[in-house]
């Protein structure tokens, strides 16, 4: 059994390559809709957020307001860490226990889709891991267009990763998706063959 960790810059197209291999067979972990779940009201988080950011990031049918709270965030780098520091273990805990359960079922290959892979350190859970990347150019105007963001807005939210250069040198795959999406199904297919097949190496 793999596990690899996936990871990729915000609007590098890391969403398509992840299902491109849950399609393939991968049991992927998602740690953005881990996130989705615990701060949908009644989770872990949502309390919490609200308590902290007051009912300003609350919309009217109770769910959260999560453009108004990455406009908080993304603004103000001690609202970010507070953010990180409640939010990471309680997605790290349910990372873990989902992780455990699909080593159980004994899955060829579990994929841990994490945004913050290096940044939060949890490329420690992967045996390899891989990058999906843009040029930033490109990733800002996918961002604008994706998302309806300013490019204020873009940019904060890029600039709150770590540097693309420095991914490159941790992951141990890279997946470029500069070019057509033809291009980068090749790529990942390629992978998959490798981790399927081949093993790790």
């Amino acid at each position: 059994m793999n596990i690899i960790g996936l990871t990729g810059g915000i609007a590098s197209g890391k969403s398509t390559v992840s299902s491109f291999f849950r399609q393939k067979g991968a049991a992927v972990l998602d740690a953005d809709r881990i996130a989705r779940e615990l701060s949908e009201p009644g989770g872990k988080l949502h309390a919490e957020y609200v308590h902290h950011f007051g009912a300003e990031v609350l919309q009217s049918d109770g769910t959260l307001n999560r453009r108004r709270i990455g406009q908080i965030v993304f603004s103000d780098p001690q609202q970010k860490q507070w953010l990180d520091a409640v939010s990471h273990p309680a997605i790290r805990a349910e990372l873990l226990r989902k992780l455990e359960q699909k080593r159980n079922e004994k899955q060829r290959l579990i994929l841990l889709d994490i945004p913050l892979l290096f940044e939060s350190g949890w490329d420690k859970m992967a045996d390899k891991t891989c990058l999906v990347y843009v040029d930033e150019s490109v990733q800002l105007q996918r961002l604008m267009k994706r998302d309806g963001y300013t490019r204020r807005e873009a940019q904060d939210r890029i600039a709150a990763q770590m540097p693309l250069e420095e991914k490159k040198k941790r992951a141990d795959y890279l997946i470029d998706n500069n070019g057509s999406l033809m291009d980068t199904v090749q790529q990942a297919e390629e992978l998959w063959k490798e981790w399927i097949h081949g093993g790790l190496s």
